[in-house]
């Protein structure tokens, strides 16, 4: 189980259609184009191409047979939703459906033309596919990063806008501060969002594994693995209280943020832990590499 979103991805749709229209500019030729966005078109499906920044990065195969033999038999019963580009039609919603009728050999594919701006397409992107492909728990909690990171949205502003609540967000972006190593876990479907909650509260490494791992191998349920923390952390209070990063520590890691000029995370504290940088695109990370080491 995981938190869902209580606007629909039509409502969303629309509520973006009004915003750009009514900042168009009043030409005639904008004006056509308004009246053209609720429109299905056949376009070309070699102008149409997937979105970079798509969250869902797995399709299934055998799901994408079934469907693409369907649409052979019935047709797309449901166009894609594009924006128009510079170089073609970039997918907004509906990837699948679009792979789908590669499969079956089409030239032309139905779809709804629109005009958004990046901001709008990365959160009708991320509503589209939690609502119709089900994102597991970390991709859905490093959309909704990317969208406060981005876009310089707050959490709840970013409730407001997913129609989560703002606690359900806090909650999913806090799976992030989870092990390389769980998240695996949990992005393969063996350690659900409920567990996840769970271990977030584990801040020792190999713990927060070894757990991870029982409840994948032993099916363990999130009120089993909530007992079994509620007694390790008990038990760990008793015989001491947890070491907190140093202020030197966390200075180190502010100092880090200042001079590369972007996030950088820690996990642990002066004895042992992880740095972690964050890294945007190929040009963002070359620029890194030549600030630590091309001095």
């Amino acid at each position: 189980m995981k938190p869902g979103l209580g606007r629909g991805l039509d409502s969303i749709l629309r509520a973006y259609d009004e915003e750009s229209q009514s900042g168009a500019k009043a030409s005639s030729e904008t004006s056509k184009f308004a009246m053209r966005q609720g429109d299905v078109q056949k376009i070309s499906i070699s102008k149409v191409y997937a979105n970079p920044n798509q969250p869902r990065k797995i399709f299934d195969k055998e799901s994408l047979n079934e469907l693409a033999e369907s649409i052979r038999i019935h047709g797309l019963i449901q166009p894609i939703i594009v924006n128009q580009m510079d170089d073609g039609y970039m997918i907004i919603a509906g990837e699948r459906r679009y792979r789908a009728s590669k499969i079956c050999g089409l030239t032309e594919i139905d779809a709804i033309v629109k005009n958004y701006t990046s901001k709008q397409i990365a959160e009708i992107t991320i509503i589209e596919n939690l609502q119709r492909e089900d994102l597991n728990p970390v991709e859905l909690a490093k959309g909704i990063k990317r969208l406060m990171d981005e876009h310089g949205l707050t959490q709840e502003k970013v409730a407001e806008r997913l129609g989560m609540s703002r606690p359900a967000v806090a909650n999913t972006i806090r799976l992030l501060a989870l092990y390389p190593e769980v998240l695996e876990l949990i992005e393969k479907g063996k350690v659900s969002f409920g567990h996840a909650k769970i271990l977030v509260a584990v801040s020792d490494y190999a713990t927060q594994l070894l757990l991870a791992k029982k409840v994948a191998k032993d099916k363990l349920t999130v009120r089993d693995l909530e007992r079994e923390v509620n007694a390790l952390l008990g038990n760990k209070k008793r015989k001491k209280v947890a070491k907190l990063p140093s202020g030197e520590l966390q200075e180190f890691v502010s100092e880090l943020q200042r001079k590369l000029g972007t996030k950088v995370s820690l996990i642990g504290n002066d004895a042992k832990g992880r740095i972690y940088i964050d890294y945007y695109s190929q040009d963002d990370l070359d620029r890194i590499y030549d600030i630590v080491l091309r001095r």
